[in-house]
């Protein structure tokens, strides 16, 4: 019963973080350098993370210095970030590339709460398919005569409070993006 309740809680909180990841592409008016997780360069013929070719800090709350330790990269660079989906443009000086977020639109704010509340849903469903998932196993323990009914019944119990802890992790998390984005 434990290690199934441990599985359960392990699974969920790996549904959670990759929600965050996603929320993290998501582009709010402000500067992350998690912004730029999703791009890769072509280092000498491999794709690679722009953050493990260059150092990428925040310069003030909108704008993003990325410093190549490559100086040959900067094209490079440039390049997969003009064809990425960011809707960012780089302007370098000398061996710096600076990127300045542009102001988000009231229309652009609105495609990335839906995109933001499609991604918790899509964390919603993931979670719950894992309560499915591990009730499916309780019942087939209780079912071969492992566990009893009423083990079946408290092993049921906990997974709907991981399921339900889980799901208001989400809805928090959704709650805050969306904060984020309808900042001005």
């Amino acid at each position: 019963m434990e290690s199934l309740i441990k599985e359960v809680s392990d699974k969920m909180d790996k549904s959670v973080s990759a929600l965050k990841n996603a929320f993290n592409k998501i582009r709010t008016g402000r500067a992350n350098p998690s912004l730029l997780d999703g791009i890769k360069v072509d280092y000498y013929g491999n794709l690679t993370p722009i953050n493990q070719t260059s150092n990428i800090s925040v310069e003030d709350g909108r704008s993003l210095i990325i410093s190549p330790w490559d100086k040959n990269l900067i094209p490079e660079i440039e390049k997969a970030i003009l064809s990425s989906d960011l809707g960012l443009n780089p302007s370098t000086s000398s061996d710096l590339i600076r990127l300045t977020m542009p102001s988000l639109t009231e229309e652009t704010r609105q495609d990335y709460i839906k995109q933001a509340r499609s991604e918790a849903e899509n964390s919603r469903v993931s979670i719950r398919n894992i309560r499915r998932d591990a009730n499916q196993s309780a019942k087939d323990s209780q079912l071969a005569s492992e566990i009893s009914e009423d083990d079946l019944r408290r092993i049921e119990d906990v997974i709907q409070k991981e399921t339900d802890k889980f799901i208001s992790v989400v809805d928090s998390d959704l709650k805050n993006k969306e904060s984020d984005l309808l900042e001005i």
